[in-house]
């Protein structure tokens, strides 16, 4: 063991990090420390303000639980019951899980992982989860890191702020903290990571929905340049606001409690009336229906300009990049509550036009989909003017960047059997992560999701956090994408090709 691994800890694994020494638990070659700090609680004077390092501790610091989770509430039925959220309370929610094999040093085709030097060690990957920016966190079972740490990756999951605590605007406080925490704890990997095995040359970031469309911030900002080396986009696309328009969630808030849209008026709010008047804003925002919510924001700090802008200019073009889409997405948001059924031929042009969807790009879906419901060619236009088409803008304009790294592109389209979702939202999560065996994955995917699949995709991850190829022909003008299901994976040339083409026009 290097000297910054701590040799005499009691009943588990031992690290030193710069803040203090860890005792993880072990179980089967993998070790897992969590709720390690990153940065300091945010409460008190902290609160609305920009995260600070974390303290130092005297002793041995236990990490064998998940720590508190950022103030939110439950997904609302009926995703309650398909989404698990689990609460951990207390406020120290600035904090992080690291799966790591064990012992963390040790002779291999990644190298030993000391603390010090650079350029050794094994490829690690730091999870931000999603959930609109007001759900989820890092204790969610299906993010389970073991099996990352089982094939040789070093796996860090993190918590950030959520809702009006982490992405409010305010005339007296910093926007984007949800990305300042995001950036905090890149850099304490950054700084702590070779303690556990990892190297820090070798970061790969990567995040599904809200998580993906916080990562594509991150590529576009210099704040975190240099952080990570690789990023996955799982569902989320290029996406900010101006401050004007994302201040109107923080003024509707605001109204209802009845109080200044200040951070220093909201900082005297109680946590719990605080969360009801946030729910109660934006419980009809919806992805795809819009409504109140949660934005990432162009500030001229972290942001300085709208993050697809500064992408398709070259900001990370050394970045190589793996991103895609589900085939069904929208199904997660217009099945279980039955808007699917809800929405006639009438409807579905009064929501088009609402949408500014160019008649010329209906025509295309209704005729590629004629036997699919209003409501169907409704959703699938929304996911794609969201998630597919940007997504493939991106790759293209990649393209374009003299000496661009590797871009690869996938597509999930196994179809779930549970109340007829098919590949929506957020299933690949379970085949990722090769989490399948758990309760908690098989409420989205039931109980017979093919295990084959799941090792296909998982091993896709940890050959491109390892190499930056996961395993197929990189984006060129043939627009090559990986199908993950139905049936055994396969390359598909621009699938879909006239629904994405009716965009351009």
């Amino acid at each position: 063991m290097s000297e910054y691994v701590a040799e005499h800890v009691q009943d588990g694994p031992g690290v030193r990090t710069r803040n203090g020494v860890l005792r993880g638990g072990l179980k089967d070659g993998v070790a897992a420390f969590l709720g390690v700090p990153y940065a300091r609680a945010p409460v008190g004077a902290l609160r609305f303000r920009a995260p600070e390092p974390a303290q130092d501790w005297e002793g041995v610091r236990a990490a064998t639980a998940f720590g508190p989770t950022a103030p939110k509430r439950p997904y609302a039925p009926p995703l309650d019951a398909l989404l698990p959220d689990p609460e951990v309370g207390g406020e120290d929610c600035l904090n992080l899980n690291v799966w790591a094999p064990w012992p963390a040093a040790g002779p291999g085709e990644d190298g030993p992982g000391a603390y010090g030097p650079r350029g050794g060690g094994r490829a690690v990957m730091v999870w931000i989860h999603g959930g609109s920016l007001v759900h989820g966190s890092s204790a969610v079972p299906v993010y389970d890191g073991t099996a990352f740490a089982r094939d040789g990756v070093v796996l860090v999951s993190v918590n950030y702020r959520l809702g009006i605590e982490g992405f409010g605007v305010f005339p007296d406080a910093p926007a984007n903290l949800g990305l300042r925490d995001q950036i905090a704890a890149l850099t304490w990997v950054r700084e702590n990571i070779a303690a556990f095995g990892g190297d820090p040359e070798r970061v790969t970031v990567f995040g599904e929905s809200a998580g993906a469309i916080s990562i594509a911030a991150l590529m576009a900002s210099p704040l975190a340049k240099g952080l990570f080396r690789r990023a996955v986009l799982q569902s989320g696309a290029p996406s900010a606001r101006s401050l004007d328009v994302a201040r109107r969630t923080t003024e509707a808030i605001a109204a209802r409690l009845k109080v200044p849209a200040t951070a220093e008026a909201f900082a005297g709010v109680d946590p719990e009336r605080l969360l009801a008047a946030q729910t109660a804003v934006t419980a009809k925002g919806n992805p795809v229906l819009s409504g109140h919510a949660f934005h990432i924001v162009v500030d001229g700090d972290v942001l300085p300009d709208h993050p697809g802008d500064l992408l398709a200019d070259g900001a990370s073009a050394d970045v190589e990049l793996l991103m895609g889409t589900n085939t069904d997405e929208y199904r997660l948001w217009f099945v279980p509550g039955g808007h699917i059924d809800r929405v006639g031929s009438l409807a579905q042009r009064l929501l088009l036009r609402k949408g500014r969807i160019p008649p010329r790009v209906a025509k295309v879906y209704r005729e590629g989909r004629p036997q699919e419901k209003p409501g169907e060619v409704l959703g699938a236009i929304a996911a794609d003017k969201l998630l597919r088409v940007p997504l493939n803008m991106f790759a293209d304009a990649r393209l374009h960047t003299g000496g661009a790294a590797a871009t690869y592109l996938y597509e999930f389209g196994w179809p779930s059997p549970v109340l007829g979702l098919r590949a929506c939202h957020a299933l690949e999560l379970g085949f990722v992560f090769d989490t399948l065996g758990l309760p908690e994955t098989r409420a989205l995917t039931g109980p017979d999701a093919p295990q084959d699949l799941a090792t296909a995709m998982h091993a896709a991850w940890v050959a491109f956090a390892r190499t930056g190829d996961p395993g197929w022909r990189r984006w060129d003008r043939a627009r090559p994408v990986m199908t993950f299901g139905p049936g055994l994976p396969s390359l598909a040339e621009a699938p879909r090709e006239a629904e994405r083409r009716a965009w351009e026009g």
